[in-house]
């Protein structure tokens, strides 16, 4: 038995998942479905770029949703690697909706759809920036942030927890300058902007989840074959609504992934990464799990089938 868990964006490079379209042709079906689906050669973008076109959140968040889900039928259908007895699924973030298809609850088409849709609106958002905080823990960096938010206009709150060394904040970018400048003085050991324009998982997002609350009402979702364990509530799903609701929430909520992997820790069970990059393998690492085989690893079959 495994857990599963699906990465977010940050995780994408231009030629991801080159090594599977290649050699399977699943992946190469996958991909030439979702060029139709979305009428414009996501697949093209993803093998190809250009790396500025890519990183646009429009598009970064089919493609890594694309990825992960093609690497994940790979694994099940190619690898012989019997993820039909997973026991949960998770994913940081954008990852929730790799994990929503794995996991049958909405269709591929119907995913893809709705992550193009949920970058638009996040573009479309009032701008703001992001900072990862380092060496601070998040109670204190929650703290400052509402010491260094003034109004409706000018807000910082926390993002991403994502270790308790690391801890995403997120919001107007003159809060978020005036919060990194507090958690230094704190005695936060960095704190590094990220280069984005967008403040994901903060108040900026609010009107977003709005739009996209309709977008979802749209879309019929079935309860999950397989447990999922969700970025706001840490904590699987009673019903289809509560998941609908779940997926808008966490659009301006944090993604509390320090919990998450204190959950997954007592489960006692091995870990995949399933998409592109390591960026969660290292989080899983902060966060002194120890069972975790990253999908991305050349020698993953390797290793899986070793441990097995």
């Amino acid at each position: 038995m495994f857990s599963v868990i699906f990465p977010g964006q940050g995780s994408q490079v231009v030629g991801m998942g080159k090594e599977f379209y290649d050699k399977f042709d699943l992946v190469k079906k996958l991909f030439k479905e979702a060029d139709d689906t979305l009428n414009f050669s996501i697949s093209k973008l993803i093998l190809e770029g250009p790396k500025e076109e890519l990183d646009l959140t429009v598009n970064t968040q089919p493609a890594i949703f694309l990825i992960s889900y093609s690497i994940y039928n790979v694994i099940k259908k190619e690898f012989n690697i019997d993820l039909s007895n997973a026991k949960y699924f998770a994913g940081h973030s954008l990852g929730e909706y790799s994990a929503l298809v794995a996991a049958n609850s909405i269709s591929v088409d119907v995913a893809l759809k709705l992550v193009r849709k949920r970058g638009e609106l996040m573009e479309l958002a009032p701008k703001g920036s992001m900072s990862a905080i380092m060496g601070l823990e998040d109670i204190i960096i929650s703290d400052i942030c509402l010491a260094a938010s003034i109004d409706e206009n000018s807000h910082v709150q926390c993002a991403n927890l994502n270790s308790p060394n690391q801890t995403v904040i997120s919001g107007h970018d003159d809060a978020v300058n005036r919060a990194q400048d507090l958690c230094l003085s704190k005695g936060a050991k960095r704190a590094i902007k990220l280069k984005v324009s967008i403040a994901s998982h903060s108040k900026l997002m609010l009107r977003a989840a709005d739009e996209f609350q309709k977008a979802l009402e749209a879309v019929e979702f079935c309860m999950p074959d397989t447990k999922i364990i969700h970025n706001v509530s840490v904590d699987t799903a009673s019903s289809s609504n509560e998941i609908q609701s779940l997926l808008v929430s966490q659009l301006h909520s944090p993604v509390r992934w320090v919990e998450i992997c204190g959950f997954i820790s007592t489960l006692n069970l091995p870990i995949i990464e399933c998409g592109p990059g390591k960026v969660l393998s290292g989080l899983f690492k902060a966060n002194k799990l120890e069972c975790y085989f990253s999908t991305s690893d050349e020698d993953f079959y390797e290793k899986i089938n070793n441990y097995g």
